[in-house]
């Protein structure tokens, strides 16, 4: 017995087949090889066609079957991973009637703006756990504002992972998880964002029914079926952003547990048992998978664009030609901690949230040309998204995560040591790497919500730990090396 896991991303589509009993992976697949295109228009536009999204899961999931050879018969189960914040809209025909406005499109910032200045953004924290921002529910205000006569065709608006589960079954349907990333769910009532919806001029019928995050959520058309080479019928039972996904791949469920991804920007994201949110803006809250308002899970979700984009600068500016990873480690582990007194801020991908969305700028500081190498711009690079990391959890850990282990996937920043044990050492936390994806993540998920077990963590104990890193008893030499980069980063921060 398989169980299939999809993620929708904004570069390709991801499957993974998982075996139900053992929780091994028979293989993974994506397609397209390259990336999907996304669609710009204008300045700061991001859109994407959703029918382009189903063409690559059917052929990611022709892929999948022709590598593993597995019997669609003997798959029982459908868990579905997708990009967040996105906007799809169907009129009563069921037919998508514009590109999908995807997560990094920022045309309703303005409108998000406007909504919180005029509901309150205390009133907005208190039930949202956020202010509208740039997200889903102030897309739609933007489509309704600038194209009105298409908003008055719109039956449902979806998320990415709802119309991928509505291609999948036929059925219209959504999660308080996805509600809540869109600003569409009240957490002190417990029910759809009314208040919001109704400054916006959008009517509640719009919001497809509700489904459990785990459990039944429709079963494989026949038609579905038919494109994808599987048996009609079968049960989807879960769906989820791909962030809290990804936390659930990692089996972060519970307060005090950290998923930490360190890839072209960084991603952190903690699990608090309270209803917070962070009055300067700094990071998101949302419902994580397992919330329940008896039993409050929420998701923190703090973002970093300058992390892994400075290493790979590097790399690509100052290595030889074909040099990989693994070599730069090795030269910036000849450098010592500190990079003697060298410190670099990544923060050169654009605005950066946590610093209340200024464009910094990277930095080189305290270059001296008599002492500095390589090696220390290397290792200067990779203590100094490790620390961009560290100030970002100090907000967390100020919204009242209490932090325990972190814990990442065997594919990105953290398998560099000196990355990881110098985030060890300061936020006296061990991180754990684990060999898994979204995709498999996913997969598992689905079987904990058709009831093969009683909790999910029961599925996810089969993933397997690759690499475990724990204070080394260098926490004065980091602490030391963390605050000369603190100090510049504030300097560099004032007007």
């Amino acid at each position: 017995m398989y169980l299939l896991g999809l993620d929708l991303g904004s570069s390709s589509i991801k499957a993974a087949l998982v075996n139900a009993r053992t929780g091994a992976t028979l293989g993974t697949a994506q397609a397209p090889e390259t990336e999907m295109d996304i669609l710009a228009l204008q300045p700061d536009w991001a859109e994407q066609a959703p029918e382009t999204w189903w063409a690559n899961t059917v052929a990611a999931v022709h892929q999948l079957l022709r590598q593993t050879g597995a019997d669609p018969a003997d798959i029982a189960a459908i868990g579905i991973s997708y990009q967040m914040h996105g906007l799809v809209t169907l009129d009563a025909d069921g037919q998508v009637l514009r590109p999908a406005i995807i997560w990094c499109d920022s045309r309703a910032v303005a409108t998000g703006e406007a909504a919180a200045e005029a509901l309150g953004k205390d009133f907005c924290r208190q039930h949202y756990l956020n202010t509208p921002g740039n997200f889903t529910a102030s897309k739609l205000k933007w489509v309704r504002d600038h194209e009105p006569e298409l908003f008055a065709r719109i039956r449902y608006i979806l998320l990415p992972g709802d119309y991928l589960a509505y291609r999948l079954s036929g059925e219209a349907l959504t999660t308080v998880s996805g509600l809540s990333e869109g600003i569409l769910w009240d957490f002190q009532e417990h029910r759809i964002a009314g208040e919001l919806l109704v400054h916006y001029g959008i009517p509640e019928a719009l919001i497809p029914p509700l489904a459990p995050t785990f459990g039944p959520q429709g079963r494989l058309s026949a038609l579905a079926a038919a494109q994808l080479g599987l048996k009609p019928g079968v049960p989807l039972c879960y769906r989820a952003g791909d962030q809290p996904n990804n936390a659930l791949a990692l089996n972060v469920l519970q307060p005090g547990e950290v998923a930490a991804t360190g890839g072209t920007s960084g991603v952190v994201y903690g699990v608090v048992d309270q209803l917070v949110s962070d009055p300067q803006n700094r990071v998101n809250s949302f419902a994580h998978v397992n919330h329940s308002p008896a039993d409050p899970r929420i998701g923190v979700l703090l973002c970093i664009n300058g992390s892994g984009i400075l290493y790979r600068w590097l790399r690509q500016q100052m290595a030889r030609d074909g040099a990989t990873y693994a070599e730069l480690e090795r030269l910036a582990a000849t450098a010592p901690l500190g990079a003697d007194e060298l410190s670099i801020l990544p923060f050169g991908n654009g605005a950066e949230r946590m610093l209340g969305n200024r464009h910094l700028g990277a930095h080189i500081l305290n270059l001296n040309f008599n002492r500095h190498q390589r090696a220390h711009l290397y290792r200067a690079g990779l203590e100094g998204v490790a620390f961009s990391f560290v100030y970002g959890m100090k907000i967390l850990q100020d919204m009242g995560l209490d932090l325990s282990v972190m814990r990442a996937g065997n594919d990105n920043l953290f398998q560099s040591a000196l990355f990881s044990t110098a985030i060890a050492e300061l936020l006296d936390c061990r991180i754990e790497m684990w060999r898994t994806t979204g995709a498999v993540g996913a997969a598992l998920a689905a079987g904990a919500g058709m009831g093969l077990w009683s909790d999910v963590r029961e599925g996810l104990g089969t993933q397997q730990l690759v690499q475990c890193y724990e204070p080394q008893g260098q926490r004065e030499q980091q602490q030391e090396a963390y605050a000369r980069w603190a100090h510049f980063l504030e300097k560099m921060s004032k007007p």
